[in-house]
């Protein structure tokens, strides 16, 4: 159990960070570092915890990043673009975030001494198009120069190298987890099943960018953040890379789509658009890795996430 800690969280405004939040709050204090362009703390309850400290600010400012770290145990670096639709829009902040971003904090945290654990957010977009069963040794990919998609896989993977070199270099507790689809109740910004769900609940169309025939396993954010308890835990964590998701929960775009409508009862036409840029036709990930070492195995199944999943956001409509 996790107590008695100082914990910094990098894009602590968010929707995973605020999962993790309701986890270690009562135990322990922690600072929040964040821009707020994301905010699900705000509506949820902790903005003013006597726990949580928060500090308005850009992972890019290394000064502020560094003094701002000072006196923490554990820091989760959760802070970084994402989604599609804004990596097409602003690759070059998509690549600066993700990468300088992080070399800041890793060397914050270098900087402060980090002795419990350096979480660092990578993607499960680094093995590419094609991800069946990938395991954490498989090969990563970068994609082809120019193309949007890989932008954000790219930098992310940079991310990752620069983090392993901090542990076998400078001794830095680092663990590296690669999410593979992460929904639930706070989602905000992008995400299929919270934008699916939200129009189902309205009986809105629902598009589907492609033919839907793209596969993906889906895991429940309360899953995930166990998951994520026991990498800060677990001392066999140190230096590893894990693979963060439900290889039960697998279905296509479209079929996800037509589960949301049948679970809600919802009246939704579903619709085809053009895809916005190349896309991720398979990801299933192998969570053996984390089963065997960190004893993790996701409890919740694909249809419960969707029931819980609308039970929040109905409460914001």
């Amino acid at each position: 159990m996790i107590q008695n800690k100082n914990i910094f969280i990098t894009g602590g405004a968010g929707f995973i960070a605020n999962t993790l939040i309701r986890n270690l709050i009562i135990n322990n204090k922690i600072t929040i570092y964040d821009n707020f362009h994301r905010d699900t703390l705000t509506g949820s309850g902790f903005l003013h915890h006597p726990n949580i400290k928060v500090i308005k600010g850009d992972v890019l400012d290394q000064d502020l990043l560094t003094t701002s770290m000072e006196g923490s145990d554990i820091v989760v670096h959760a802070a970084g673009i994402a989604g599609i639709d804004t990596v097409i829009k602003d690759p070059v902040r998509t690549m600066r975030v993700n990468m300088m971003g992080t070399a800041c904090a890793l060397e914050a945290a270098r900087i402060n001494g980090i002795k419990d654990r350096f979480i660092d957010f990578s993607t499960s977009e680094v093995f590419g198009s094609h991800a069946f069963k990938s395991a954490e040794g498989d090969t990563t990919v970068s994609g082809s120069v120019g193309e949007a998609r890989w932008v954000y896989a790219v930098s992310k993977l940079a991310g990752e190298h620069l983090a392993h070199s901090y542990f076998k270099q400078y001794g830095l507790p680092v663990v590296t987890i690669r999410p593979f689809n992460v929904y639930g109740p706070g989602q905000t910004g992008e995400g299929a099943i919270q934008i699916f769900i939200k129009r189902a609940l309205m009986n809105e169309e629902i598009n589907i960018y492609g033919d839907g025939a793209q596969i993906r396993a889906w895991c429940y954010v309360d899953d995930f953040v166990d998951c994520l308890m026991r990498c800060i835990e677990n001392p066999k964590a140190i230096g590893e890379s894990f693979n963060l998701g439900n290889a039960r929960a697998v279905i296509t775009t479209l079929g996800l789509a037509q589960t949301v409508c049948r679970v809600l009862d919802s009246k939704s036409k579903i619709l085809f658009k053009p895809a916005l840029s190349a896309d991720i036709e398979l990801r299933i990930p192998s969570v053996v890795k984390a089963e065997e070492v960190l004893g993790f195995k996701a409890h919740i199944d694909l249809e419960e996430g969707i029931l819980k999943t609308a039970e929040y956001f109905k409460t914001l409509m």
